[in-house]
């Protein structure tokens, strides 16, 4: 089974920052991680392969320094990684994202099963899965916390939901994004490591895929950010102490005058 994973180097959620001029996070001399949804999408995949053989390519779109979460995805277990990086994809939306990286799944061909995670944590948008699965035209299945069976060309999961779960089948191939109750990520390993610092990192750029140059980087992105804003901050509380029913009196009088005012 070919499995591929598509994974995201993002900046670590504790030091994010946006450049007033231009809207957009910035990502210099910020430390990057591997997206934390995509962290159980490559366990996911490993494990799947575990299960019913294959192998595992773990696919990313960024910037060259993205080579080292690549490498990282390594250590963990994925056989195979790509790098989609090009200055023609900069400033792509969700929608030029999900496009770039079909054409170069459809590129890497013969795939049985894309795992993504549910959403990147710098963007929240939960698109770019979709997205991938709409431009290959591939049944998708979202929120994936149990992956029962794989036979016959078919794929029994367990999809999250808010009361509990469905239980799904799809064809193959199809793409899935993933939940963090789906499994526990492992740690690298010795060997891993041994192998990531050698592995071959394929390199992938526009002119290696079959790509529409409309459809890239901001011309192919309709989303448009007009503007971003740091919420101000609270004013303080106010603080009641003494007696509960003397307290209790005092909050409700305050929240009188605040509902009068």
């Amino acid at each position: 089974m070919k499995i591929v994973v598509c994974m995201k180097q993002v900046p670590d959620t504790t030091q994010v920052k946006i450049d007033p001029q231009t809207n957009t996070l910035v990502r210099e001399g910020v430390q990057s991680i591997i997206n934390p949804f995509d962290v159980y999408a490559i366990e996911e995949g490993v494990r799947l392969r575990e299960r019913f053989g294959g192998t595992v390519t773990v696919v990313t779109m960024g910037p060259p320094q993205a080579e080292n979460a690549l490498r990282e995805a390594i250590t963990v277990g994925a056989d195979e990684a790509v790098l989609v990086s090009d200055r023609a994809f900069a400033g792509s939306d969700t929608l030029a994202t999900g496009y770039i990286l079909a054409m170069a799944i459809k590129k890497i061909g013969d795939v049985d099963i894309i795992i993504c995670g549910k959403q990147a944590s710098d963007g929240d948008t939960a698109q770019v899965g979709p997205g991938i699965a709409t431009q290959l035209d591939l049944p998708q299945v979202t929120y994936v916390n149990k992956i029962e069976d794989i036979k016959d060309g078919h794929a029994v999961m367990h999809r999250m939901t808010e009361e509990g779960y469905e239980i799904v089948q799809t064809s193959m191939p199809c793409l899935i994004t993933v939940v963090k109750e789906i499994n526990e990520p492992r740690l690298p390993s010795l060997k891993g490591k041994m192998k990531a610092k050698s592995a071959p990192i394929k390199a992938m750029k526009a002119i290696d895929m079959d790509v529409d140059e409309s459809r890239l980087g901001l011309t192919g992105s309709p989303t448009w950010v007009s503007k971003i804003f740091t919420p101000p901050s609270r004013p303080k509380g106010e603080i009641f102490e003494g007696e509960a029913d003397a307290c209790a009196d005092k909050l409700v009088s305050t929240l009188k005058d605040h509902l009068k005012g």
